[in-house]
């Protein structure tokens, strides 16, 4: 243990709180929340009870030279903490929902005068309604397909006062009836926002609730003798019975509750979450997770459970889970703080409930062997690859991160540089950056990846606590630059004046494909069936397609910019009154100073100044 560590370790709150464990790099290897901060984070350095709990315990502690810690005021606040900081550091020994940024929501902007219904991936605490998260896109776009065959509402998303009429035309889906028209008010504010209330209870799963309200205007229209009215509506009603039919499970009257099945094999985990309102399965949605070999159950059931509902839009009153767990009181507190109201966790012993969970078990467990399945398919070549690529670069192990740099210019305008990173041979598209190179005038290879890197690395260096950008970036294994031995020399210079003289480097040239290391005369041919080649090849093409479409980028709108981007003095605001006056820059330059003079704005010196820029 360090002296550093040490004393960090003997300056713990007796508190709740989270704490994130960091390597020598500042990289965070795990997060966890505690009832007592002092307590919980000490235990690590005590002598564990099992075998698979020291070795576990072991591979964490011994890459842990910092503890950081933060308090809050209960256990719920920091359960939601974790689960926010576990999602943004993507910790290695924790367990944590795979590709969980990306799964998707439907949102209903109920802060707007008209709603819309829209599908999203971001949580933002914008006064919507958020219903998920789904496990899929495909999931989403078949409940937003049967709530558009349902409810007309607006998919446009022009700015809708009441009150005020929009537009002059209403669009095509007003003429088919899949939208009211609140855009040419032909329908009132509190008429629509109705609708989308029955929205709302269709996608809660409370189907008889909306029928009963359905059934009650379908009464009240044929009362009115309005038979066009009630006919949609009964028309309605049926679509909305098939629908509760379809989803027809297991009968438990009017219980809300979810239920959670857990398969495991190696370092995965799937969770088969069913969930079920007013009696009906809504929904059943297949959750993959990493989950490192020694984490029990109950932990990956745990953490399952955080970071689902810390971000779930509906928690229902009973959860059902196939094991108790040790934080089982913590958990039912965060749950019911999100809530609004009491929540149980639950594990069914009898009857349908545990016939079901079964069910789920099952379910979880055919979809992680396929996964597996798939995965190893896959893997296989992808291991073969990073392992072969390892022994001809001379690396100690596999690289699993990789980074590969390329630059973008056009006859050394607009330069731009791009960073792709691959993990276990896999594109991780969310950590893709690129540079608008900044400090290098000209066609110069060697000094844009020498700003790139720099730029990149600079947080990191040795001594250095890091930006908050730089922790988010774990390091990599192998950093790879597009071109040959200048660009590697090049790169090698700005990574040893950083302090990071044992990252591994190389560089791929496009002529021969070959590969160059700094401290190596001759390049390193790779086989041309190479699975390594073609991984390197991949990352070489994939940085180059990522720079140069942002490149195309700067130079499209470089191009759009007219003469009057660049007059003296001229402004947005009086560059208007000159497309006014004018209409054209032809015009402004065959007019005389006087005429120029004469707009608003403008005036004889400045005139002067915008005749003389035109006509140079």
């Amino acid at each position: 243990m360090t002296p550093e560590l040490e004393s960090a370790l003997a300056k713990l709150p007796d508190k709740p709180g989270v704490y994130l464990m960091k390597d020598e790099r500042g990289d965070v290897v795990y997060v966890g929340k505690a009832q007592s901060l002092r307590n919980r984070v000490r235990s690590y350095w005590q002598k564990a009870t099992t075998v698979g709990e020291i070795h576990r315990i072991r591979s964490v502690i011994d890459r842990v030279v910092d503890v950081e810690v933060t308090q809050t005021d209960s256990v719920s606040e920091a359960l939601l903490l974790e689960a926010n900081l576990i999602k943004r550091y993507r910790p290695r020994f924790n367990v944590r929902l795979k590709d969980d940024k990306s799964y998707p929501y439907i949102k209903v902007t109920v802060a707007d005068d008209f709603p819309r219904v829209e599908r999203t991936r971001k949580l933002v605490n914008d006064g919507s309604r958020y219903f998920g998260p789904y496990a899929s896109a495909s999931s989403v776009d078949e409940s937003m397909n049967l709530v558009r065959r349902l409810f007309p509402f607006r998919t446009c998303t022009i700015e809708i006062k009441d009150g005020e009429r929009a537009l002059q035309r209403p669009c095509l889906l007003y003429h088919i009836k899949r939208c009211q028209g609140p855009c040419i008010q032909a329908i009132s504010r509190d008429a629509y926002r109705a609708d989308i209330e029955q929205v709302e209870l269709f996608l809660e799963g409370r189907q008889e609730t909306l029928v009963k309200a359905l059934q009650r205007d379908m009464s009240a229209a044929a009362e009115r003798t309005d038979y066009e009215r009630a006919a949609t509506l009964r028309d309605k009603i049926r679509a909305i019975e098939r629908t509760m039919e379809s989803q027809k499970m297991a009968a438990f009257a009017r219980t809300e509750l979810d239920l959670v099945g857990l398969a495991r094999q190696d370092n995965q985990a799937a969770i088969q979450l069913f969930v079920i309102r007013d009696g009906k399965l809504i929904g059943r949605d297949v959750f993959l997770l990493d989950a490192v070999r020694e984490a029990p159950d109950d932990e990956v059931l745990t953490s399952f459970l955080e970071q689902y509902y810390a971000r779930a839009g509906s928690i229902p009153r009973e959860v059902y889970v196939p094991s108790s767990t040790l934080e089982s009181a913590d958990l039912e507190a965060f749950l019911a703080e999100r809530r609004g109201g009491p929540v149980h966790l639950r594990v069914p012993q009898r009857g349908e409930k545990r016939e079901l969970l079964a069910l789920a078990t099952r379910n979880a467990g055919e979809t992680l062997a396929r996964e597996q399945a798939r995965w190893l398919a896959d893997h296989g070549k992808t291991l073969a690859a990073l392992e072969e690529l390892a022994d001809a670069l001379g690396l100690a192990g596999p690289p699993l991160r990789i980074e590969c740099y390329d630059i973008s210019n056009f006859q050394g305008s607009e330069s731009v540089g791009s960073m792709v990173v691959f993990e276990d041979g896999k594109p991780r598209s969310g950590e893709y950056r690129r540079f608008r190179i900044k400090t290098v005038t000209g066609p110069n290879d060697y000094a844009s990846h020498q700003e790139v890197l720099h730029r990149r690395f600079r947080s990191v260096r040795t001594g250095e606590e890091g930006s908050e950008e730089a922790r988010r970036w774990a390091m990599p294994d192998l950093v790879i630059v597009d071109g040959g031995k200048g660009q590697v020399s090049a790169a090698k210079e700005t990574l040893d004046s950083l302090g990071l003289h044992d990252l591994s480097l190389a560089g791929l040239a496009k002529e021969r494909e070959e590969l160059f290391l700094p401290d190596r005369l001759e390049p390193i041919v790779l086989p041309p069936t190479s699975p390594a080649l073609y991984l390197v090849q991949r990352l070489r093409d994939e940085a180059h397609r990522f720079a140069i479409t942002y490149h195309r980028g700067l130079r499209a709108r470089r191009a759009v910019r007219s003469a009057f981007d660049d007059l003296p003095g001229v402004g947005p605001k009086r560059r208007r009154e000159l497309l006014k006056v004018f209409g054209s820059i032809k015009r402004v330059r065959d007019a005389p100073v006087e005429q120029i003079a004469a707009v608003p704005g403008i005036g004889p010196a400045l005139a002067a100044r915008v005749k003389a820029t035109l006509e140079a």
